[in-house]
């Protein structure tokens, strides 16, 4: 597989090299938009790790070249419906997600069975925290989470803090008189992120429309086996 990497910070240094541990090629990566006047081999598939401003500027080129694009980047949720209406006139395929680690979809199926299963007297929180540079707060993944809980009881306070070095923690509570449940995922590394971004670049090849990561996990895992 061919990679266009949008943006050249920690995530996409680290897609990088892991994509090169599969035998997957960095054709070409994008520092910023001047980088987008070249012309493009075929079959190649865009990652954006970049910054949330430059989100849908990236799509919009991404969309008029026929490249397929993973976007990792958060921050720019307020313009989905212009950026599914851009796809779908492209006829070109694209993955957006909160969090493309396979734990953190994992942790949402989890949350969304408690939330099931825990009585409606217990308040729902949740307590995120990420690196100081981080640029969102919540993040994106915090937002996932609560609209998982409010399915079945809103409104979730959400609490964030930013500091140091921090990956990404994120725990959900569950709290009453009688007692206290929590659910946390802790992320060690990036690593986990940098996967599955390159499951869903593989899996998009072919596939045309505007896709959350989490509502096609299950094809994508299964198209990875």
């Amino acid at each position: 597989m061919d990679l266009l990497l949008i943006g050249y910070g920690k995530m996409n240094r680290l897609v990088e090299a892991l994509a090169q541990e599969q035998g997957h090629r960095v054709a070409r990566i994008v520092h910023g938009p001047r980088d987008w006047n070249q012309g493009w081999t075929p079959g190649l598939v865009a990652i954006d790790f970049s910054v949330p401003s430059a989100a849908m500027d990236n799509l919009e080129r991404a969309m008029l070249a026929g490249i397929p694009i993973v976007i990792g980047t958060t921050g720019w949720y307020e313009h989905l419906e212009r950026a599914r209406a851009m796809v779908a006139e492209s006829m070109v395929g694209a993955v957006y997600g909160a969090n493309f680690s396979v734990g953190v979809n994992a942790f949402y199926r989890v949350v969304r069975a408690a939330a099931r299963q825990i009585p409606g007297e217990y308040d729902r929180y949740i307590y995120e925290a990420h690196h100081r540079h981080k640029k969102d707060a919540p993040s994106g993944t915090a937002g996932q989470l609560r609209r998982i809980l409010e399915e079945n009881q809103p409104p979730v306070s959400v609490a964030s803090i930013r500091a140091g070095a921090i990956p990404g923690t994120h725990t959900v509570g569950f709290d009453s008189e009688a007692d206290t449940i929590t659910l946390t995922h802790t992320a060690r590394s990036r690593r986990g992120f940098a996967e599955g971004a390159l499951r869903a670049a593989a899996w998009l090849r072919g596939r045309t429309g505007l896709h959350e990561f989490s509502e096609v996990f299950d094809s994508i895992m299964e198209s990875s086996r």
